[in-house]
């Protein structure tokens, strides 16, 4: 990040105020003396509080935030657009829509509008309307792009504001003010600069001032805001590669579950077979046959019993 001394301060002009009788009293003390008619800023505190506002704005931008550049004047319309657009910043430098923060609910349907309208025409859905359809709505999407072109992609309120002109952006200071946004502004010396937060006091009527002090705040925002995407794109590789790995841990343990519930199925059916197999090998063995002894019938002995146990024929019986 360049920094910006005494040096280039003198350089670009930015000690030169407003004349003496145009001033507002209340930028008293951040004026150094008066020449020729003309009141001097002291270049002193300008280096110091444009170091603190560029050491904000970095902080904001640094923790995701966004800085609406605002600026509609000519002598930093092109500043505000080349670095707000080089940090991904909003801006507003064409003309400042009334309730563009107080009234953003109403706003952001105009910006749902614009991308509609930029999508109809890049689809080149608008060649295909009558003439009279497309003709008018070629003048709404021209007429949003110029009010709406640069917050296009402002999602929400802005966390803080930079503004080139307290004059010319009184309508845009009330609002931040009012929804207590804090405010960097370049303050000459015709200016109020109790509303702003980060006050920067500097010749806002030079073009070089102008392009310096916006400059050095875009540059500091445009670095911050490259630390916070890398840092971003990081944490969703991060966040992507865990949950790869949760996923393949679900999977993998879901696999191991499956396989336990088939080996126990298969460990539970064989079992069942075996069991099955024994219960019909017991069901068709023939049964065992009865001890001799105890089939034969009672009589059967005497038929068996030995011949000197019969009885003896009587005498004479024969003769």
């Amino acid at each position: 990040m360049t920094e910006v001394g005494i040096k280039e301060l003198l350089q670009a002009g930015v000690h030169f105020g407003h004349q003496t009788r145009r001033w507002d009293p209340r930028m008293g003390r951040y004026i150094h003396g008066e020449r020729d008619g003309i009141h001097i800023i002291d270049l002193i505190k300008t280096e110091r509080l444009l170091q603190e506002a560029r050491d904000f704005a970095a902080e904001t931008a640094r923790r995701g935030g966004k800085i609406l550049f605002v600026g509609t004047k000519k002598q930093a319309m092109d500043s505000i657009r080349s670095w707000a657009e080089r940090s991904g910043m909003p801006y507003v430098n064409q003309r400042w829509l009334g309730g563009l923060l107080t009234n953003y609910s109403t706003i952001s349907k105009r910006i749902e509008r614009l991308h509609e309208l930029e999508e109809l025409a890049t689809e080149g859905q608008l060649d295909l309307l009558p003439t009279k359809e497309r003709m008018s709505m070629q003048a709404e999407l021209r007429k949003l792009e110029y009010n709406l072109g640069g917050v296009r992609d402002m999602q929400r309120v802005p966390s803080a504001l930079f503004i080139a002109d307290l004059k010319t952006e009184e309508i845009a200071l009330r609002e931040g003010a009012r929804l207590r946004i804090p405010i960097i502004g370049l303050v000459d010396t015709n200016c109020d600069p109790d509303p702003v937060t980060y006050v920067v006091p500097g010749n806002d009527d030079a073009i070089r001032s102008c392009e310096l002090v916006i400059g050095t705040i875009g540059q500091a925002v445009s670095d911050a805001a490259a630390e916070w995407r890398a840092a971003e794109e990081t944490r969703i590789a991060e966040e992507e590669r865990v949950r790869r790995e949760a996923e393949e841990a679900k999977r993998r343990a879901e696999e191991k579950a499956k396989e336990k519930a088939l080996r126990e199925a298969e460990a539970k059916a064989k079992a069942e077979a075996e069991a099955a197999a024994r219960e019909a090998q017991a069901g068709a063995a023939p049964p065992q046959s009865a001890p001799a002894s105890a089939a034969e019938p009672a009589g059967a002995g005497s038929q068996s019993a030995p011949a000197s146990a019969r009885p003896a024929p009587a005498e004479g019986s024969g003769s």
